[in-house]
């Protein structure tokens, strides 16, 4: 059976705990896909999918 982690979340989970003048949402400028949680939001997308082992792949997709 899997818990939380100890301690608090590693980035924020809602807009209020966002630093002032941070926005909720956003792009990765990198993968363009849409992240929640503001720079640590970011920094933690970055952490976990642009350091894997594998190498960014891109994805097109065509409208």
């Amino acid at each position: 059976m899997s818990r939380a982690a100890d301690g608090p979340h590693p980035h924020p989970l809602t807009p209020a705990e966002l630093p002032d003048g941070d926005e909720w949402w956003h792009g990765c400028p990198d993968c363009h896909l849409p992240i929640q949680g503001g720079t640590a939001g970011l920094a933690a997308h970055r952490r976990t999918v642009h350091t894997s082992a594998d190498s960014p792949r891109s994805i097109t997709v065509q409208l």
